[in-house]
């Protein structure tokens, strides 16, 4: 951290500090990113991070919170802003290929790769409900799209959301190991028309 001419420490900008954190814990994961990692990236001494985050497990929950507000919301918006389930999902793993391979951020998910090796239980804990959530959120759409007759009444909604939960989760890594965005959206589209559309919809 800077300090003013006075001598006082100079506040750091809260959301760049942020931002800096979740680059590098989506990159490289939440075992292999160190305080000297964080501190270096984020323009502060240890005891600053410390009074501002309290600890790496608190910043990196702070950092979940931007991830879902910003790089993740695409699942959400795909459902609410489309008329129907069907392209509502169709959207979702679309985006979900574009967003996998942004030029300007880590390749795949941090919610799946801040989990790789992972010696906290407590943070393994936060990622796994993170994506479960994620699954337990579309199993509720799919059931609503089989009342509104988008999808066959005898469609097995926890396993449709499985399948997809399991198709992100390929895709982000893929994406990790330099799949291109072309490629993953070509591996959507066959999940996409695996699904048990009505043949009057197709």
């Amino acid at each position: 951290m800077t300090t003013s001419r006075g001598g006082r420490p100079r506040e750091f900008d809260r959301a760049t500090a942020l931002e800096r954190a979740l680059v590098l814990f989506w990159d490289r994961g939440y075992e292999a990113t160190s305080i000297a990692d964080l501190t270096a990236a984020m323009g502060v001494g240890p005891p600053s991070l410390y009074a501002a985050f309290g600890s790496k497990r608190a910043l990196f929950d702070e950092v979940l919170e931007v991830y879902c507000e910003v790089y993740r919301a695409f699942m959400v918006r795909a459902f609410s802003e489309e008329p129907t389930f069907r392209r509502g999902l169709e959207r979702l793993l679309r985006e979900a290929a574009a967003a996998y391979t942004r030029p300007d951020r880590p390749p795949g998910c941090l919610a799946v790769s801040a989990a790789v090796n992972c010696g906290s239980p407590e943070v393994e804990q936060s990622l796994r409900a993170l994506r479960t959530s994620g699954v337990d959120a579309l199993e509720r759409a799919i059931r609503a799209a089989i009342r509104a007759s988008e999808l066959p009444e005898d469609a097995d909604a926890r396993s449709l959301a499985v399948f997809t939960g399991v198709v992100l989760q390929g895709m982000a890594q893929q994406a990790r190991d330099g799949a291109s965005r072309r490629e993953l959206e070509s591996t959507a589209m066959i999940a996409f028309r695996a699904w048990p559309w009505p043949a009057s919809r197709s």
